[in-house]
């Protein structure tokens, strides 16, 4: 009888509930919010089921994020072979090469002065390094956090792996992806702040028709151009270029499907669930964690500010062919942040179309915020 009681005492004592703290139970409340989020309310699902769930799973069950050095056995969890991954910068870009691959770059081609808007929505990234200094934070962490400006998370963990910042990648990863995924919420006050109902209703001219020679050319000069000039963002702007070469080549329609389909969502499967899989209560409840997510936020705010503030400017200089809605693109959220700019531009004037125009600065956006990582590892002497 009392091998019985033991052996029922070790399997209670076994499950989660004997071992869970109060901040265990506070991140599985959180994840439980945005599964509700994504499912619910369809905030970018793709990204936030997989991030929530592995929150979850982390913080019900540590160990299956538990590294080789510190398993008795010499075998880690699961979710850590998932994150190592993150830290060679093999998934990141993975995902740029899918981005690629499902992304037309012709309204950029079409019009090259969304490059300007582009790098203008990069202030928040800038914003933040300072901030993030004034903060108490190294320079390469402040660097690594900054990158959160450009809604940009593939780009947020390869520069923290980059820089050797694991100790905060999970915050700005997930700091990173929450903002990408609430770019529909975030960015429309901002945007109807700092512009006019009439500027709303701006429309703007057809874009001209781009040619196949064009489109072919681009991924391979500007991968050629910026490699030249800043060879550390190769990985990242080598492997968006190769996929939009895949794309627009059209001699390769099995490598541009598996690209942009299956291989993109196996990658976001295995990022997801890695970057949710960091934020164990222990990691995640600190005050730098706080620090990170607010500095993120108000980056963000800085950067789509400062897009559709250039795009103000741009609007005077063109006499009012510019709608400023489209500068909010500016930041790497591809697509959210043009649908976004078509959204608040059509509850103006449910007539104006400004989808493929605010797709132009928000390719720009994750070549500028590429390069911005790029300048980052020049600075601190980062291969």
């Amino acid at each position: 009888m009392s091998y019985i009681a033991d052996t029922l005492g070790n399997l209670v004592h076994q499950t989660a509930f004997f071992n869970l703290t109060v901040g265990n139970y506070i991140m599985i409340a959180v994840a439980c919010v945005f599964l509700y989020l994504a499912i619910a309310k369809e905030y970018e699902p793709l990204l936030l089921v997989p991030i929530s769930f592995g929150m979850l799973l982390v913080n019900i069950y540590p160990d299956i994020m538990l590294s080789i050095e510190d398993s008795a056995n010499g075998v880690g969890g699961l979710l850590h072979y998932f994150y190592l991954m993150d830290e060679w910068a093999i998934l990141p870009s993975l995902i740029f090469m899918g981005v690629g691959a499902m992304t037309d770059f012709g309204p950029l081609i079409a019009n090259p002065k969304s490059f300007l808007l582009g790098a203008s929505a990069q202030f928040g990234i800038f914003a933040a390094y300072l901030g993030a200094m004034a903060l108490g934070f190294s320079d390469k962490a402040a660097a690594a956090i900054s990158i959160i400006g450009g809604a940009d998370g593939p780009t947020s963990i390869f520069l923290a792996g980059k820089l050797q910042q694991t100790a905060i990648m999970g915050p700005i990863a997930v700091a990173a992806y929450s903002y990408m995924s609430l770019v529909p919420i975030i960015q429309p006050p901002i945007m109807k702040l700092l512009t006019t109902e009439e500027e709303r209703k701006i429309k703007m001219e057809q874009l001209r028709p781009v040619s196949k020679l064009e489109k072919i050319l681009f991924p391979i000069i500007v991968t050629i151009i910026v490699s030249l000039i800043l060879p550390t963002t190769a990985p990242l702007v080598g492997m968006l270029m190769l996929g939009n070469l895949f794309r627009e080549s059209g001699v390769v329609r099995q490598l541009t499907e598996t690209a942009s389909n299956a291989l993109m969502y196996i990658v976001v499967i295995l990022l997801g669930t890695s970057v949710g899989a960091t934020t164990s209560a222990e990691a995640f409840l600190n005050w730098d964690t706080i620090k990170i997510v607010v500095l993120g936020l108000i980056a963000f705010s800085f950067g789509t500010a400062a897009g559709v503030l250039f795009g103000k400017l741009m609007c005077k200089i063109t006499g009012g062919k510019v709608n400023p809605l489209i500068g909010s693109a500016g930041v790497s959220a591809v697509p959210m942040a043009a649908r976004v700019s078509q959204k608040v531009g059509a509850e103006a004037d449910p007539t104006n179309f400004l989808l493929m125009h605010a797709m132009g600065p928000n390719v720009a956006g994750v070549i500028g915020t590429a390069v911005a990582a790029g300048t980052f590892m020049a600075i601190f002497g980062v291969m």
